[in-house]
């Protein structure tokens, strides 16, 4: 096949010695980035794509596309061990990974996290180099209906499929709205909710309010319980990977599953972190022991790194065949590309061969070495463990505090950082779940805004989100999901029912 010829010449571009130096570099410092709060992916290539001027444009997009995959790797590192999301899509693996890590096996979550997550790259990857022209074309397709239709059915993927009570869930969920809406409407340009303070224009932004939910939080209650840190004896060896990588084939549908859903959701666009939350949702559905989810399963570590990563690795895909990026990160690197003088589309395929593919050959190398390095370094990070926690929850707190203020540069921030803290706190000794509240956060304003959208296109008919076979099927899926919780109800109600009938009889005979 052409394509397969293409791609051998990719890996003789990268295999050149300087490219695969940048490569090494770009991973090291991808996984520093992904381990930081707050910093993240987008921001990191952000920072450091000055450096990469003076450097040959294969080169440079080598080591920032290797950044961006050392971040996918090292967002899960404090999800799983101090359950402070390095990433926004590593919120969901926190669910499960940081209570492996509390009951002594921190190791074999890391190890299941960074295998899954070069799983759903490299299928992603495959899905690239063979399909990229079919996947382009039917991503072209989808404008603000389609685009809320996928929004609404992470939003009904996540009430429908909630073990816990769908209205703890659903009033979570609104809390997360209310708080997306808070700032300048991106529509008419009008203040909401600001209450005459110039700090609330900008909102309130989704990490400052992550890294508050979640980090902080989490120090509030270990406070609580005395600075106890359970995941403390934490033992890490070479025994402990090949195990967990000899009990993975029997997951393999999980991973399939989850890298299908990545890879849909980050092509449309919606990103990584719904499809994260979506793939942990269906997961825990699915799965023979989902009650027992949340409480150290490893099936919730594998399902949302593995839609995470396909998801991130499959958004370059319109950024590279339509000049369309599907991620902020993919943004930046749209606007790298236009920098060196090229131009993203169809063309780029035709015009700058060399260049392409071998982008899409360091995508398979980097993401073989990215797996080493993080594999490597897991003894490393593990070690932080046997710190006493009273040292590492100052050490936490500065670094959340950092994270905080290098969002925007706004000391407010900080102080909102503190506030999202206390109503974590509140809403976990309450039962809330605080993934819903967090989806809302990130994603209100981008589905208010094809909402809205949507009815000036069709001049306030709601049918525009009925009007054609793709955004019917995805609107239909997602109140089937909505309702689901209401279905499982009238049947629960009727069984029982049936049940008591079928008791009394026997009695009255």
């Amino acid at each position: 096949m052409e394509e397969l010829g293409l791609l051998m010449q990719g890996f003789a571009v990268v295999m050149e010695p300087q490219n695969l130096l940048l490569m090494l570099v770009g991973i090291a410092l991808g996984v520093l980035i992904g381990v930081l709060p707050g910093l993240g992916g987008a921001n990191g290539i952000a920072i450091l794509l000055p450096l990469t001027f003076a450097m040959p444009p294969v080169s440079a997009i080598i080591m920032l596309s290797c950044i961006y995959w050392g971040a996918l790797f090292g967002g899960a590192i404090t999800s799983i061990l101090f359950n402070i999301p390095g990433e926004p899509w590593s919120v969901a693996t926190t669910f499960d990974g940081y209570p492996m890590a509390q009951q002594g096996k921190a190791a074999e979550a890391l190890t299941a996290a960074f295998t899954s997550s070069f799983v759903g790259a490299f299928i992603a990857i495959v899905m690239i180099t063979f399909i990229a022209p079919v996947i382009a074309g039917f991503a072209l397709r989808f404008g603000p209906p389609e685009f809320f239709a996928v929004m609404f059915l992470s939003f009904a993927s996540f009430i429908g499929m909630s073990k816990g009570p769908a209205l703890k869930t659903l009033s979570a969920m609104m809390l997360g709205f209310l708080l997306a809406a808070v700032g300048m409407d991106t529509v008419t340009g009008q203040l909401r909710m600001t209450f005459g303070s110039t700090e609330m224009i900008r909102g309130f932004d989704f990490l400052v309010a992550v890294i508050g939910l979640f980090g902080i939080s989490e120090i509030l209650c270990s406070i609580e319980d005395g600075l106890r840190f359970k995941g403390e004896r934490a033992k890490i060896d070479a025994r402990v990977v090949l195990k967990v990588w000899a009990s993975l084939p029997k997951h393999w549908w999980l991973a399939l599953r989850s890298s299908l859903i990545g890879c849909w959701m980050g092509i449309t666009p919606a990103g990584a972190t719904p499809a994260s939350f979506m793939s942990y949702g269906v997961a825990r559905r699915m799965s023979k022991h989902g009650a027992s989810f949340g409480k150290g399963r490893i099936e919730g570590v594998i399902a949302p790194e593995t839609a995470a990563h396909a998801a991130g690795t499959s958004a370059l895909l319109p950024m590279l065949t339509l000049g369309v990026p599907g991620s902020p990160t993919a943004a930046v690197l749209l606007g790298g590309l236009i920098m060196w003088g090229l131009q993203p589309g169809p063309m780029l395929f035709v015009e700058q061969k060399d260049f392409v593919w071998g982008l899409i050959a360091s995508m398979y190398l980097g993401n073989v070495v990215g797996l080493i390095v993080v594999l490597v370094a897991v003894p490393w990070f593990a070690a932080i463990l046997r710190v006493p926690f009273s040292i590492i929850a100052a050490i936490i707190l500065v670094v959340c505090a950092i994270g905080a203020f290098t969002v925007s540069n706004a000391e407010f921030d900080i102080t909102l950082m503190l506030i999202f803290g206390v109503v974590g706190y509140v809403l976990k000794k309450l039962d809330y779940p605080l993934a819903p509240l967090v989806l809302a956060l990130v994603l209100g304003d981008r589905t208010e805004e094809a909402f809205r959208q949507s009815l000036l296109i069709s001049q306030g008919s709601l049918r525009v989100f009925f009007s054609n076979w793709l955004v019917s099927s995805i609107m239909a899926m997602g109140f089937a999901l909505l309702l689901w919780p209401v279905v499982s109800w009238v049947v629960e109600r009727i069984n029982a029912h049936r049940s008591g009938t079928g008791a009394v009889v026997p009695r009255e005979a």
